[in-house]
């Protein structure tokens, strides 16, 4: 674990989850000109399953639609199969599969806003 987490709190790349004061989980998000890509998801075991992951999801999403952009991107290991369901119940729709730096990922795409059929 070699990332700036300080330079990305800086520059507004993380949000934290706080109950009761204390942080409970964490998002890592990056602003690309065409999709919001989650970087990092994490939650306290102590608070799985208590909706810290998908406000998490919801403040990425909502990140993406004050920024324009139309969808949010995100990969997760292929063994993490809590998490594939989890994305695919928030209505994130896998992409793709690819072993890649001795990880088998799994990738996942949200559209986001409004549907140019609605328009």
């Amino acid at each position: 674990m070699d990332d700036d987490y300080r330079a990305r709190v800086l520059n507004g790349q993380v949000a934290v989850a706080m109950l009761d004061e204390l942080p409970v989980g964490l998002i890592v998000t990056v602003l690309a000109s065409d999709h919001l890509f989650v970087e990092n998801v994490a939650v306290d075991p102590a608070h799985h399953g208590q909706g810290v992951g998908g406000a998490l999801l919801r403040h990425a999403e909502d990140l993406a639609e004050c920024a324009g952009v139309p969808e949010v991107r995100l990969y997760t290991n292929a063994a993490m199969v809590e998490n594939l369901a989890m994305y695919a119940k928030r209505g994130y729709e896998e992409r793709e599969r690819r072993h890649e730096d001795g990880f088998d990922r799994v990738y996942f795409v949200k559209r986001i806003g409004r549907s140019p059929l609605l328009d």
